[in-house]
């Protein structure tokens, strides 16, 4: 398992747009065979529902992202032994943490900052 990076730019589009509040986008993923990304754009918005599902499907990887993001030290830990570097930033960068941004930015992986972005406004 890698973690986000495993899914083609456009697919992360759409995952950004379903975060967003963007219903249209949240069905094309659920319809449109990425049924853990749209349980996962519904976790970031804290729906306990979402959760379940990704652990009880076999994304449980997805739900500890989810709480790595929401700042649980020991979801971070395990995203940072267990998944790719680019998904710990990407958890940190959505809240702001400027190594994390900085290091998303020199390495050009300009939908992992948009993915932190859209997260952290609706997280505000």
């Amino acid at each position: 398992m890698k973690g986000l990076e495993q899914y083609d730019v456009k697919v992360l589009l759409a995952l950004e747009k379903s975060i967003g509040g963007r219903t249209d986008f949240f069905k094309v993923l659920a319809t449109g065979g990425y049924p853990e990304l749209a349980a996962f754009s519904n976790a970031i918005r804290a729906d306990d529902e979402a959760m379940v599902w990704l652990f009880k499907n076999g994304y449980a990887w997805l739900a500890i992202l989810s709480n790595a993001i929401d700042g649980q030290q020991k979801a971070r830990e395990w995203v940072g032994k267990a998944l790719t570097p680019v998904n710990l930033m990407f958890a940190l960068a959505c809240r702001r943490d400027p190594t994390a941004l900085r290091w998303l930015y020199e390495r050009k992986l300009d939908i992992f900052l948009m993915l932190a972005q859209t997260t952290e406004e609706f997280l505000k």
